[in-house]
């Protein structure tokens, strides 16, 4: 079995496979662009969740969330009418600031049609045009649309458009996709360390202007624990220039590793660092 190391950011050394070495670059870098899309996608959906958290009253929003955001961001809310829809939250980063041990700046809207946990809610999450996550230029607009059938297990389908993010190179790289995310833990808390979802199906399309593209589809649903640092279990289906096959995440293990199984059949170890 191969030792590959899945950089922090999705970065896959593969370059024992037989393809080009234009390709390979290619591939690796739309496979790290996808790992920091899917990250900063989490990050803001859990904002805008601490943001808009069911409380009393909307009013005097830093003294009464049970949050991270109070010490870092400032949140202000247009209509603090409690139970009175829509409403926007603007989320403000400043210069920069640390939360969770996140480094943002700029700011993001966060509309929300109903409470956010409520089946038919919509939420629509638009990020400001100077809005950076870790150094990373982020841009687009994601809508969550909340489609629970069953209260314990929320469910939302994403749809992310003109998505964009430009890493600390300056290189720019254009996504889209669906996705149907549940959670599957943590429902009934205001606090954000029990959380967990799973994304049970979805596609997303990462390209960048010289026409390369990668696809990653969900063929086993993810499980991503809010206190680990990656998906602890499920599989996605890599396809690019020079990707052909199948990343594991494992058994659900809070852990570093994972294996790609490539189409002809080589297994090689990941190490997520």
């Amino acid at each position: 079995m191969k030792n590959l190391k899945l950089y922090s950011l999705g970065l896959l050394i593969i370059s024992f496979i037989s393809c080009s070495k234009e390709d390979l670059v290619v591939d690796r870098e739309l496979v790290n662009a996808s790992a920091d899309i899917e990250f900063t996608n989490e990050t803001d959906f859990n904002s805008g969740i601490e943001a808009a958290s069911d409380n009393s009253s909307f009013s005097n929003r830093n003294s009464d969330i049970n949050n991270t955001l109070a010490s870092c961001a400032t949140v202000t809310v247009d209509n603090a009418t409690p139970g009175v829809f829509p409403k926007t939250f603007t989320i403000d980063f400043g210069t920069g600031c640390i939360s969770n041990g996140i480094t943002r700046s700029g700011s993001i809207t966060v509309t929300i049609t109903d409470y956010i946990m409520n089946s038919g809610s919509i939420t629509t999450i638009v990020r400001g045009n100077n809005y950076y996550i870790n150094g990373r230029k982020v841009e687009g607009t994601i809508v969550y649309e909340n489609t629970t059938t069953n209260a314990a297990t929320p469910q939302w389908n994403r749809t992310i458009t003109n998505g964009k993010i430009t890493n600390n190179a300056g290189v720019v790289y254009n996504h889209s996709g669906t996705r149907t995310v549940k959670q599957i833990a943590g429902v009934n808390t205001l606090a954000l360390l029990d959380n967990i979802y799973e994304v049970t199906t979805g596609n997303h399309t990462v390209s960048k202007n010289n026409g390369a593209t990668l696809t990653v589809t969900v063929v086993q649903p993810l499980i991503k624990k809010y206190a680990c640092a990656h998906v602890s279990q499920g599989q996605l289906d890599l396809q690019g220039s020079v990707l052909d096959g199948i990343l594991d995440y494992g058994d659900n293990t809070c852990d570093y590793f994972a294996t790609y199984t490539h189409s002809n059949g080589v297994v090689y170890d990941i190490t997520l660092l």
